[in-house]
Parts: structure tokens; C-alpha cells; sequence
């Protein structure tokens, strides 16, 4: 739920996004075509119970082919109230927890995965400095996962306050929005707007490593090459995020949730596999990772589909 300025800017916007998320189920190995939707509004202001009720009718006009959950500008609340008059809904299960809590484990199998391959395997992430932009749902999740594992930590939110009170009780720094990609630190990780990865951005960013969970960082897929070509290691957004939509997975299929932790770790083994085939092919981490999900989409294996 965003204040698009334009229809055709959230057209654009949602077909990227569901380009996105087919490729997200793809490289997870679950089996989900991937869709997403938005709806243009703004979620300080417009959400109203009668506007969620009325999404929730189109959901439900699908017959199943569609499952929604909750991504920026909503909340698992409101998924309960989507869900009201439609079943087709998923992350709403107490029982199960957040899947932004899913989202935020396997981003950091990712970010290991990603100083491993640049340092070595038996690097840590004591000591590891990472500056995180945007501590909402998984960025404050990632932050705490990472602090707990003694990593020095940058924090950034337009939420000014917000960021301020996760920097106290992390022991982080902070920094401001636009000034963070230029922080001296090991791992770049963007977890709020996308597009933040632009040709001008990227010479801004000191950090070798980007690994976050927005969607859409790149601005466009010529990102990925240039910066390849800078030295910097770019883990794929939606392999780097997967783990939300995975957990949802478990959820909705009522599948055992002692394998969740395994599937979300395997996350950085695949990361592992598409930096292997980049550096091996020369072809930027993004347009490898694409590759990957094309051919998960034709053969329907995950497995096959790194191996080949």
C-alpha cells in the first residue's frame, strides 16, 4: 500500500514485483507461481476497514489462484481484516509467528554467506560492520539477529525516532537515510524502498558486500554489472529476502516447521552457488540469478537448476 503518484507508476511498480516474486519462489524452491498486488493509497490516512474489506472481495474473486499477506504499508492486523471476507490469505498464524521474523533469518544466512565467499569460511560476523537502511518488520529483526552475534551495526530509518530507539538499545550508530550508503562498513544492507541502487548511488557505497531485504533494490538490471564491475559482491533481493514468502510456505502447506530452519539456511548455499557462476561466467550476480529461476520456472527444480 503506497501514495503512487501515477497509474502507470503503480503498474509499473507491481509488475516488477511479481516478476519478482515468481523468481522469489523459484530460487526457494516452493512450489508458488508468485503474484503480487498493491494498492495505491496511503496507509497513514486511507486504510480503512471498508477499503481492506474491498481488496479482500477482488482477492476472493481470484478463487484461490491468488494468496495475499502483508508487505510495506500493511500489517499482519490488516491481513486479519482482509481476511474477513476472503480465506485466500496467508501469514496470519499465530501459532507460526511473523514471517518478517523468516524474512530476516535467511537474509542473514545471506549476509554470512556473502563474507564467507569474500573472506573465507570460517569468517564471522563478530566484529562485521553492517549499515542497515530501514529497521522496520525485517530490518529491526535483522538488526537484533545481527547484533546478537556481535556484529557493529549502522542504523538508518526515515522514522527518524524509530531508528533512534533501536540504535540505544543495540548500541548502534545512526545515521541518516540518504547519508547511510556512504557508511565505511563491510555490508551494505537496504530494507526499505526499492530502486535505491541507481548509477549514481552506487558510487556512493563503500561497503563490498550489499545484502538486504527490500524488493526491487536495483533501479535496473545494468546495476548489477556496474557494480560487478566495482568489486562489489550483490546478493540478489529476492534470494536475499525469500524467507518470508518460504515461511509462508510452511504455513499455508501445514508442513513440518522443524525443516524451516534448514530451508532458510539452504538460502546461502544457493547465494553461494550464483557468486560461483557469476565469477565463473562474468556475468553480474542479478542477471545469474535470473538465469536460475528462468530455468527453475522450465524444469521445476531448484536443485537441477544450480547444478547445471
Amino acid at each position: 500500500m503506497r501514495p503512487y503518484k501515477t497509474t502507470s507508476a503503480a503498474l509499473s511498480d507491481v509488475l516488477r514485483l511479481s516478476q519478482s516474486m515468481t523468481y522469489k519462489c523459484a530460487v526457494g524452491g516452493i512450489p508458488f507461481g508468485g503474484g503480487k498486488a498493491i494498492v495505491v493509497a496511503d496507509p497513514a490516512r486511507d486504510k480503512t476497514t471498508e477499503l481492506l474489506h474491498a481488496f479482500g472481495d477482488a482477492v476472493e474473486s481470484l478463487n484461490g489462484r491468488y494468496i495475499t499477506s502483508f508487505d510495506m504499508g500493511t500489517t499482519m492486523d490488516d491481513v486479519r481484516t482482509i481476511g474477513e471476507v476472503t480465506a485466500h490469505v496467508g501469514g496470519i498464524d499465530a501459532a507460526s509467528g511473523n514471517a518478517s521474523a523468516s524474512t530476516a533469518q535467511g537474509l542473514l544466512a545471506c549476509i554470512k554467506a556473502s563474507i564467507r565467499y569474500l573472506q573465507g569460511a570460517g569468517k564471522s560476523l563478530h566484529g562485521t560492520r553492517v549499515a542497515i537502511q530501514g529497521v522496520g518488520n525485517v530490518g529491526g529483526r535483522l538488526a537484533r539477529l545481527l547484533a546478537a552475534q556481535g556484529a557493529r551495526l549502522v542504523l538508518a530509518d526515515v522514522d527518524r525516532q524509530l531508528a533512534g530507539r533501536m540504535a540505544e538499545e543495540l548500541g548502534a550508530e545512526l545515521a541518516g537515510s540518504e547519508e547511510i550508503l556512504a557508511a565505511d562498513v563491510d555490508v551494505f544492507s537496504p530494507c526499505a524502498l526499492g530502486g535505491i541502487l541507481d548509477e549514481t548511488s552506487i558510487t556512493r557505497i563503500r561497503a563490498p558486500i550489499i545484502a538486504g531485504g527490500a524488493n526491487n533494490q536495483l533501479a535496473s538490471p545494468s546495476v548489477g554489472k556496474k557494480l560487478k564491475d566495482r568489486g562489489v559482491l550483490y546478493a540478489p533481493d529476492y534470494l536475499a529476502n525469500a524467507g518470508g514468502i518460504i515461511d509462508l510456505h510452511y504455513q499455508l502447506n501445514r508442513a513440518p516447521r522443524e525443516n524451516l530452519q534448514a530451508h532458510l539456511h539452504g538460502l546461502g548455499d544457493i547465494l553461494r552457488r550464483v557468486y560461483e557462476r557469476s565469477d565463473e561466467t562474468g556475468l553480474s550476480t542479478n542477471a545469474v540469478a535470473d538465469e536460475i529461476a528462468e530455468e527453475v520456472v522450465r524444469r521445476g527444480s531448484i536443485d537441477s537448476a544450480i547444478a547445471s
